[in-house]
């Protein structure tokens, strides 16, 4: 299912998109794509913007080997994305006194976020947002970012250097032709970022949920969109769809 032009639409519709999606995503991964000592729920407040779906291990987890009970490892299967970063953060940085986020029924080791107009529109959202992401990168919380929504004045190159620069501040250009950004962040040492830009007509690339230092998941984007869009009201899909073909 392509990715629809959604910049041209009211943030209500969208918000009501990205709600079902949302639902999706958690839905595929509880049916199976995560291991079983892993689980994901929405909505979770650690603070901050609310993200969309937190991935949680249990606290018993045992003492497998890496990749039991499903996953793929790393090391035998890195993943790929159009662009790959990696950064050592400073020894004091690493050293500094850290707040392990924890969840009442486990350890959140992951964070899918789908961004909103909102995330972008005023400086500050988009401030606490990308504090946010650099939090929980520091605190070795895993990210997965998506969004379908081209550079604005406050994120003139992406969401993906906004956040990265809190790491790294290093060059990086979005491709002219392909505006929108879906970043996977390992949040362990040295940290990465695969970053994949896409633009409106393109399939959603399956990039890694990191769940520790040895395995990942594919991330279900195109799957869960597809049958998100599916769901749709039909009204609903020939308003995007007539918005999105007016030049």
């Amino acid at each position: 299912m392509p990715i629809h032009d959604w910049s041209r639409i009211d943030a209500g519709i969208f918000h009501d998109f990205h709600q079902r999606w949302t639902v999706e995503i958690l839905d595929a991964l509880n049916s199976g794509a995560l291991p079983s000592d892993y689980y994901a729920m929405t909505d979770q407040v650690l603070g901050g913007p609310i993200p969309d779906v937190v991935t949680l291990r249990v606290r018993d987890k045992s003492e497998s080997a890496p990749g039991a009970g499903g996953g793929i490892a790393i090391a035998n299967a890195p993943p790929r994305a159009r662009f790959v970063r990696s950064a050592e953060t400073d020894p004091y940085v690493r050293k500094a006194n850290r707040i392990t986020i924890k969840h009442r029924l486990g350890e959140v080791v992951a964070v899918i976020e789908v961004v909103s107009p909102g995330n972008k529109n005023q400086r500050y959202a988009l401030r606490a947002f990308v504090e946010k992401a650099k939090e929980m990168l520091l605190n070795g919380i895993h990210r997965l970012v998506i969004d379908l929504f081209p550079p604005s004045p406050r994120d003139p190159q992406g969401i993906h250097k906004e956040i990265w620069d809190q790491i790294k501040d290093e060059p990086f250009e979005m491709p002219p032709d392909k505006p929108l950004t879906v970043a996977a962040y390992f949040a362990g040492e040295p940290k990465a970022a695969y970053v994949d830009p896409v633009a409106v007509g393109d399939p959603l690339p399956s990039l890694p949920i990191f769940l520790d230092r040895e395995i990942y998941i594919p991330a279900p984007l195109e799957s869960t969109y597809q049958s998100t869009w599916d769901k749709c009201p039909a009204v609903v899909k020939q308003f995007v769809l007539e918005n999105a073909s007016r030049k």
